[in-house]
């Protein structure tokens, strides 16, 4: 396989350093001339940075430099953060990111208790949970799943990252309670087995109008 072209590589480091949010692969390509090979172009800087102070990662369909792991405790900083997550959000946020995508009226279910507004805005307003299209059912409720924020956030490449249950109660953040431990089955390996890629197509879910902005009927 021939190497990339150097011009070409160079577009997309720089295309990635001045961004301030990971950038997709969707709108890097659309920089590129028709037929480039972006995922060579990408494996190029991504070795590139792999032994310096910065790497090239993955979020999900989209990639972003950060400060190397080893580095991080070096440049860290206390921030005195304006609230902490409530247990109520930080269980939506699990369920969400284990079952998606999936409703309002299923996260309650899961939960076992009624579902107020405060844990959808937290998240949304983080930026971590983005509507994913309507349920193909009575109602058409909408369907929540997780970002590429939440990704990096957390410091994932992918949904496959995700810690399974014996991973959570190892490290102490889930609870034994019937109604946290049903987040999801869990395969021979721990791994939530339905987990869904970001962008996987599920037929019983239909796309989100352009127009739609009805996000309080959830």
């Amino acid at each position: 396989m021939s190497e990339p072209d150097p011009r070409l590589v160079r577009l997309v480091e720089a295309i990635l350093f001045a961004a301030a949010e990971p950038v997709g692969e969707q709108a890097l390509a659309q920089r590129l001339p028709e037929g480039t090979d972006l995922g060579a172009i990408l494996d190029v800087l991504k070795a590139h940075y792999a032994d310096r102070g910065v790497n090239l990662v993955r979020a999900g369909n989209a990639w972003l430099l950060r400060t190397a792991p080893d580095l991080a405790a070096a440049l860290a900083r206390e921030v005195d953060l304006p609230r902490k997550l409530g247990r109520a959000t930080l269980e939506t946020l699990a369920i969400i990111a284990y079952h998606q995508p999936v409703t309002r009226a299923e996260i309650e279910e899961i939960r076992g208790v009624s579902l107020g507004r405060t844990p959808f805005d937290v998240l949304l307003q983080a930026g971590w949970i983005r509507p994913r299209g309507r349920r193909r059912s009575p109602g058409r409720p909408l369907t929540w799943g997780t970002t590429d924020a939440f990704l990096v956030h957390f410091g994932l490449e992918g949904l496959d990252d995700l810690p399974g249950i014996e991973e959570l109660k190892a490290a102490g953040l889930l609870d034994a309670r019937p109604a946290v431990e049903s987040y999801s089955e869990v395969a021979a390996d721990g791994v939530a087995i339905d987990a869904a890629e970001e962008g996987t197509e599920d037929a019983s879910i239909e796309p989100l109008d352009p127009d739609d902005d009805e996000f309080a009927k959830t």
